[in-house]
């Protein structure tokens, strides 16, 4: 039977791999969060959605649990650079013990303290890692955000399961000795067939079941509060949010008042803003992304003129260029960097991008624009096949930009207007040593490198 449970996890585990020129933008500051959300925040922490977040794991970091240690030892160093909150893969102990990455939960209080499905520790490490590392990021104001995979379970036992007419792996019996489940717990059920969606394969946790709801975020040791009272973690980002209905999420993550990001994997802008809406929290810009992925990847920013979560409530949109289920802006991603932390929305660097691939000092001056200059809601200045211009027009005790995008292999100018009168202003990337004075009717011309960008503002 276990070997047969090993193949059933692979299996499943296949699916997750798998799985106008003058136009006015009205959105809100990133740094507003909806009165109904009552997001609260851990005192001495940074305020989340005032930096950038760092999504501080990719698909298949090292096995051999060091890896807690390894983000111990870059939160100063992220801290200092302006990341807000760290992202961190599950944290609970899975189905494929030290091997797996999370995303198959068996027993959520499993940090790496007990000794079943063939690890003490998980992954990353173990228990009291986690905890020195969440300490370490708190003392460093970072927020510390857990993913949550509340959409199925993985590694029960068999029993007979008279709802679907045959043997499940559905009782659930971990070592926490909290929430155990059977198959009453998940679809289908004596009352409930379905929910919006299953993956993988893997049972799938009905939630409209009080028992779940008790364990998942009513009860005061449940999965929402133990993280957020016990653990210490300061915001959530669920995983695969299409699995089941909005106020899942909404229930949950009130439970506890604390930040909020769900996975709705949807390049359609009106899907994210209706789930965004009923959750009541953020998502990830999968519509900014990829018409991202067509004006850098494609090479016509012409496609930047489109319709994107940020554009319709910039308060719950989390923009990003790659993560660990995708990466596919693999041409100019500095290019596509350099957008979204010049733009609204709460912008997420992928860990690789950062550490790995791209120039961390390039990133470093983009993270510090964001942070310092990025104020205010944004006009489009000039958009076309080759070059990109908009400009943030201050506010929240920023002076806003003029960030200008250039596709095309040679130098390109454009006169463009400011929002300031006769005053000098830089590029604060050092791509350009231009330093112009603004007219009086505001217009000034600015440059651009090839395949390059600059950012503008008072000097």
């Amino acid at each position: 039977m276990k070997t047969f449970k090993f193949v059933y996890f692979l299996l499943a585990m296949f699916f997750i791999v798998s799985c106008g020129k003058d136009e006015i933008l009205d959105s809100v500051e990133p740094e507003s969060i909806k009165p109904e959300e009552s997001v609260s925040t851990r005192a001495g922490l940074k305020t989340i959605g005032s930096g950038v977040m760092m999504q501080a794991f990719y698909w298949d970091v090292p096995a051999g649990g060091t890896w807690w240690n390894v983000v111990k030892g870059k939160v100063n160093a992220w801290s200092n650079a302006g990341v807000d909150a760290i992202w961190l893969p599950p944290v609970s102990k899975a189905q494929n013990g030290t091997f797996s990455m999370g995303y198959d939960p068996f027993d959520y209080y499993d940090f790496g303290q007990y000794n079943q499905m063939g690890s003490t520790e998980t992954r990353f490490g173990s228990k009291s890692e986690l905890e020195s590392l969440i300490s370490n990021a708190h003392n460093k104001g970072l927020n510390v955000i857990a993913d949550i995979v509340i959409n199925h379970n993985s590694g029960g036992d068999l029993e007979w399961n008279e709802f679907a007419g045959k043997n499940t792996y559905t009782k659930f019996d971990p070592m926490s000795n909290k929430f155990n489940r059977t198959k009453y717990d998940f679809h289908p059920n004596e009352a409930y067939n379905s929910d919006s969606g299953i993956f993988g394969g893997f049972p799938d946790l009905s939630h409209n079941k009080a028992y779940v709801q008790d364990w998942l975020w009513k009860r005061s040791n449940s999965v929402a509060k133990y993280y957020k009272n016990t653990m210490g973690f300061d915001g959530y980002r669920f995983d695969y949010v299409k699995g089941f209905e909005p106020w899942v999420a909404k229930e949950f993550r009130k439970s506890t008042g604390v930040f909020g990001v769900g996975e709705y994997w949807d390049g359609n802008v009106n899907t994210l803003k209706w789930w965004t809406d009923q959750a009541e929290m953020s998502a990830f810009d999968f519509a900014c992304y990829y018409k991202m992925r067509d004006a850098f990847v494609g090479n016509n920013l012409n496609a930047l003129s489109g319709d994107m979560l940020w554009k319709r409530n910039a308060s719950r949109a989390v923009t990003f260029v790659a993560n660990h289920d995708t990466d596919e802006i693999y041409t100019n991603k500095l290019l596509a960097y350099a957008y979204i932390l010049t733009h609204e929305g709460y912008p997420a660097l992928f860990y690789r991008d950062y550490e790995d691939w791209l120039s961390k000092s390039k990133l470093n001056n983009l993270i510090w624009i964001h942070n310092n200059l990025a104020g205010g809601n944004t006009s489009n200045l000039w958009t076309d096949n080759d070059e990109y211009i908009a400009r943030r027009n201050g506010g929240g005790g920023k002076n806003g930009l003029i960030v200008y995008i250039n596709n095309s292999n040679s130098w390109k100018e454009r006169w463009i207007q400011t929002n300031w009168s006769s005053k000098r202003i830089k590029d604060y990337t050092g791509n350009s040593s231009w330093e112009p004075v603004t007219q009086g009717g505001k217009w000034v011309k600015i440059q651009a490198p090839p395949k390059g960008y600059t950012v503008w503002s008072l000097k």
